[in-house]
C-alpha cells in the first residue's frame, strides 16, 4: 500500500539531500583545494570555491615526479591497480575452488579441511607478517607485484560465502550434469558460475576495497619508490617533519585515489545489492 502524503515525500527527500551534501561536503573541499597553490592554503582560510591553479596540479602528479617521492601519481595508481585486481581476483578463484571441493566433492577429512579454512580468520595478515615478510623476502619478492599479492589472496569469509551459496544449489542440477555427461569442470563452467555471477561480483567489490586500502603491507614489501601505491605515498606526504605539507598535492592525490574504487562500485552496484539481499536461489 502506497500513501500519497505530498509533505512526507518533501521531507523524506530534504533529509536525503542534506544527508547527500554532508557526505560530499569533504571531498568538495579536498578538490577545492586541490586546484590551489601551496600558498594559498597555507596564508588564507579554508578553501570552498575553485583556485588558481585549476587542474593544474593534477596534471603535475600525473606526469611529473612527485617532490620527496621520487615517482608519478600514475605509477602509483597503476601500483594500487595491479595489487587491487590481483587480490580481488585471486581471493575469488581460490575462494571458489575450495568452496565447490568442499560442498560437491566427498572425501576424508573434508569438514576438517573446511574448519582450518575457516580458523584462518584469526590470523589476519597483521598477525603473521613477521613470518610472511621472511618468506617473501626469502623468495626474492621483495619490490614486486607476487610479493604484494600472493600473501594477501587467500580469503576465508570468500570461501565462506560461496560454500553457503553452493549449499542452496538443487541437488538435481548435479544430478542432470551428470546424466548429461559433464564433469566437474563442465559443472563449474556451465551451471555454476552463471548461477554465482551475482555473488562473484558482490566479492569483488568487497575484495578490491580491502586491497585498495591495504596500506602496512605494501610499506613493507615495496621499498623502492616505483613500487609503491597511492595511500603509502599520502601518508608519507602527511607526515612530512622538516618541511610544510603538500596539501595541494595531497588533496589532487586524495581525489586521484577515490577515482577507482567508486567506479567499480558505481558499475557493478546492481549486482553487489542484489549478491548480498537477494534470496532466490
Amino acid at each position: 500500500m502506497r500513501y500519497n502524503r505530498p509533505w512526507l515525500t518533501l521531507f523524506s527527500h530534504a533529509v536525503l539531500m542534506i544527508a547527500v551534501i554532508l557526505f560530499l561536503f569533504p571531498v568538495w573541499m579536498a578538490l577545492m583545494a586541490a586546484t590551489h597553490s601551496q600558498t594559498d592554503l597555507y596564508t588564507e582560510i579554508a578553501p570552498l570555491w575553485w583556485g588558481s591553479e585549476g587542474f593544474h596540479n593534477f596534471i603535475a602528479v600525473l606526469t611529473q615526479p612527485i617532490p620527496s617521492v621520487g615517482t608519478s601519481a600514475t605509477m602509483l595508481l597503476t601500483n594500487s591497480l595491479v595489487m587491487s585486481l590481483g587480490i580481488s581476483l585471486g581471493k575469488i578463484a581460490i575462494s571458489l575452488l575450495a568452496a565447490y571441493a568442499v560442498v560437491f566433492f566427498d572425501f576424508r577429512g573434508k569438514a576438517v579441511c573446511f574448519a582450518l579454512i575457516f580458523i584462518t580468520l584469526m590470523l589476519p595478515v597483521e598477525v603473521r607478517i613477521v613470518p610472511t615478510f621472511q618468506v617473501v623476502s626469502d623468495l626474492h619478492l621483495l619490490n614486486t607485484y607476487p610479493g604484494m599479492i600472493l600473501p594477501l589472496i587467500a580469503s576465508a569469509t570468500a570461501t565462506f560465502l560461496f560454500r553457503q551459496f553452493f549449499l542452496t544449489v538443487p541437488p538435481e542440477l548435479l544430478e542432470a550434469a551428470r546424466v548429461d555427461g559433464a564433469g566437474p569442470w563442465a559443472f563449474l563452467r556451465d551451471i555454476l558460475l552463471p548461477l554465482s555471477k551475482t555473488n562473484i561480483a558482490a566479492l569483488f567489490v568487497i575484495m578490491f576495497l580491502y586491497g585498495w586500502n591495504q596500506y602496512l603491507w605494501p610499506l613493507l614489501v615495496s621499498t623502492d619508490a616505483d613500487g609503491a601505491t597511492l595511500l603509502v605515498v599520502l601518508k608519507k606526504l602527511t607526515n612530512a617533519a622538516d618541511t610544510l605539507v603538500p596539501w595541494h598535492l595531497v588533496m589532487a592525490l586524495a581525489i586521484l585515489a577515490m577515482l577507482p574504487p567508486v567506479a567499480i562500485i558505481i558499475a557493478l552496484q546492481r549486482f553487489f545489492v542484489k549478491g548480498l539481499i537477494d534470496n532466490e536461489k
